[in-house]
This record gives C-alpha cells, sequence and structure tokens, in this order.
C-alpha cells in the first residue's frame, strides 16, 4: 500500500466573515481558486497530473452551490481534465476532504490529489442553505421531539459538565490570540499564507496578507466584560445546569477564507522530484450526542489512538479546533493533554474559522508548527454540526 504523502499545504489570510470584512467583497470562487493556483505556482509539476480536487464547503447555496470545487478548478485555470467535488461534513468538511484524498491515494485510485475547502460566511450566512426550510426529516424530528438546539448551547452544556469557568475559557481565549499574534510577529505563518487579490467595496483592488481575525491586545480581563451569546428564558429553563458562560470572546469568529492540500503517493512525489513534507498516519471519525452536539473529538481521538498504537504523550502537537473554547478544553481534560502542545500558535478563536476551509488550514498550521520544532507526529481533530467529529494523525518526514 502506498504512503499518502503532503507536499505542500497553503490558505489565505482569515477575513472577518461580515460585511466590510477583508474579503467580503471577493467570491468564493476566487478564494479557493487562490489557493489552487499556490500549489501549482509553489511546486513544479504538471497540473494535467492531478486525478481529483476534493472541496469542503458547508454552505453550499448561492455562490458557493453547483460544485464550487469545480468551479473554483476552472477559475485556477486548471486544464479542464482535473474535475472536482465538493463535500460537506460540516465543520469538518475540509478535514474529510483531507481523508477522502490520502485513502484514495493509499488504495490506489490516485496518484496525485488536491484536498481544499472554503467558506464566505459574510456572503453565504450560517443556516442560509436551509431558506427558512427545516432540514430534518419526520423521523428525525420525532426522534428528537424537542429540537438539537445550536452550537453556542452544546457550547455551554460541556462548560456545565466538564465544571469549565468563565475565567477558564477567557483566559484560554486570550492565549489564543497572543500564540497566533506572536506567530505571525516571527513570521511562522509566512509559509503557509498566500496572499489574496481582494476586492473592496469601491470596486479597486488590494493585496490581503495577514489574518484579519487575530487581536494581539485580547486580555483575559477584556474578554470578562463580554456578555452571554446565547441566553434565552426559554433556553435557561430547558438547560437550569448552564453557567451561561460562551461569549463572542471565547467562541470562533465568522470567517471567510480558504485552504488547499497537494497530497500525492509517495512514489509519485519522489518521481516529480518533490519532497514529501508529511505522511498520513490514520485516520478516526466518530459520531456522538447531536444534542451537545461538539463532544465528538473525544471518542475520535480514542479511535484514532487505538488504531496508530501510539499515546497522547508520543504527539507533539494538537490541533483541537477551537469552535468554542470549551471544546479544546473538555479534551484536554480527558486526554491529561499537555497544554503546551495544544494549539500551540493558537486556533480558531484566533485565526478564524471559515467553516470549510478549517480542516486544512489547521492542517498548514500543523504541519509548519512540526517543521519548525522538529516534532514528529501531529493530531488533528474538530467537532462537527450534528454531532461528529473527524481525527487525524500525520508524521512529519
Amino acid at each position: 500500500m502506498e504512503n499518502a504523502v503532503i507536499v505542500d499545504v497553503v490558505r489565505t489570510p482569515s477575513g472577518r466573515g461580515k460585511p466590510g470584512g477583508a474579503l467580503s467583497e471577493t467570491h468564493p470562487v476566487e478564494l479557493l481558486a487562490t489557493t489552487l493556483k499556490a500549489l501549482t505556482s509553489r511546486n513544479d509539476f504538471d497540473p494535467a497530473l492531478i486525478d481529483d480536487v476534493i472541496a469542503g464547503c458547508v454552505g453550499q447555496a448561492g455562490e458557493q452551490s453547483a460544485n464550487i470545487g469545480r468551479s473554483a478548478v476552472l477559475s485556477a485555470g486548471y486544464p479542464e481534465s482535473v474535475p472536482a467535488t465538493t463535500v460537506d461534513r460540516q465543520c469538518g468538511s475540509s478535514q474529510q476532504a483531507l481523508h477522502f484524498a490520502a485513502q484514495g491515494v493509499m488504495a490506489g485510485a490516485y496518484d496525485v490529489v488536491v484536498a481544499c475547502g472554503v467558506e464566505s460566511m459574510s456572503r453565504i450566512p450560517m443556516r442560509f442553505a436551509a431558506a427558512g426550510k427545516d432540514p430534518r426529516g419526520p423521523g428525525m424530528i420525532a426522534r428528537y421531539p424537542e429540537g438539537l438546539a445550536n452550537q453556542g448551547i452544546g457550547a455551554e452544556l460541556i462548560a456545565a459538565r466538564w465544571k469549565l469557568t468563565r475565567e477558564e475559557l477567557d483566559e484560554f481565549s486570550a492565549l489564543s490570540h497572543q500564540r497566533a499574534a506572536a506567530t505571525a510577529e516571527a513570521g511562522g505563518f509566512d509559509n503557509e499564507i498566500v496572499p489574496v487579490e481582494a476586492l473592496a467595496p469601491d470596486g479597486s483592488t488590494f493585496t490581503h496578507t495577514v489574518d484579519q481575525t487575530v487581536r494581539p491586545t485580547t486580555t483575559a480581563e477584556g474578554l470578562a466584560a463580554l456578555k452571554p451569546s446565547f441566553y434565552t428564558e426559554q433556553f435557561a429553563q430547558r438547560f437550569p445546569e448552564i453557567g451561561w458562560h460562551i461569549t463572542p470572546g471565547n467562541s470562533s469568529p465568522l470567517t471567510d477564507g480558504a485552504s488547499a492540500a497537494l497530497i500525492m503517493s509517495e512514489s509519485k512525489a519522489v518521481e516529480l522530484g518533490l519532497r514529501p513534507r508529511a505522511r498520513f498516519h490514520a485516520f478516526a471519525l466518530a459520531g456522538s450526542e447531536p444534542l451537545i452536539m461538539l463532544t465528538g473529538p473525544a471518542p475520535a481521538t480514542r479511535k484514532i489512538l487505538a488504531r496508530s498504537g501510539l499515546r497522547i504523550d508520543d504527539i507533539d502537537a494538537y490541533e483541537v479546533n477551537e469552535a468554542f473554547a470549551s471544546v479544546p478544553l473538555f479534551w484536554a481534560k480527558e486526554f491529561d493533554a499537555d497544554p503546551a502542545r495544544l494549539n500551540p500558535r493558537g486556533g480558531a478563536i484566533a485565526l478564524g474559522h471559515p467553516l470549510g476551509g478549517s480542516g486544512v488550514r489547521l492542517m498548514a498550521t500543523m504541519v509548519n508548527y512540526l517543521e519548525a520544532t522538529g516534532g514528529r507526529y501531529g493530531l488533528q481533530t474538530m467537532c462537527e454540526g450534528g454531532g461528529m467529529a473527524n481525527a487525524t494523525i500525520i508524521e512529519r518526514l
């Protein structure tokens, strides 16, 4: 069986996912095409060799509909012979694209494949795809007659069940910004960020090069002044255990962005004279309770550690997506994980969470961190809407 290796992995800088954000005037197809162009400009190979492009996207509606992966392939100038598909595993969509790409290589179905993802949350808001319609069928409604609440309530329930205090959540969130700002200042993101020729509201263009969501001056004391985001009287009656600790400051911001990874069989990379940077070591998926929704990283991690034969202490970096601060903090408690290895360059609270693009974004940050520190193994996992999670272990080469 072939090793599946990462030859390159890139991302756009984040833009605030609301009108006026740095990338809000730029079409999502162009965001994704920017990362695809970067893979071919940074690596000397013929794009006609690409067997498939697998794109993650959550809001597959409006400007992100009609197979945005294929649209981006054509916009990037790839040969028309290069196919593409678009997948949705909620927040883990592009991490799932990584899995499908690597597993296709290992199965012998692909030699060269791109896994990528995109989300323009300023142009396609969350729940836009439903357009006022209920996406659940009668069977699901009958199974969960009270409804599944929302991810913010899930984050609150995690904080309550794992006894996470508001202070812990805010301190972790401030650290995310501090780590991301320090990494940016030291040039630690330079090898993963590709500039975007972005549109301004007046139709002019400018080059966007830095993460707009990072706030270097963030402190836990400042975050403590923010009010809870998800409190309603109805939810307070339904969930009396909730302490109402989740705020805009300890949640990931709405974000625009894209990312892409060039994946090959190790033999093909050697044949083409390209340097493999990491190999895929193990994969896992898990479903979890859909009401609390965000606990899937725990069973997914247990699965992948058992499958890989590794212990948590064997892993040099853990990228646990910071959809809300309570998610990586509950995960760290479950595995008694070293906090210094948890999102060591900051996470989505600072760097943003462009839904369908986040999985490959985490991978870009993790690969570059392992290379900079000489680490061997990296573990990536993220919670997903509906109660699911992906987990991936890579080995730096």
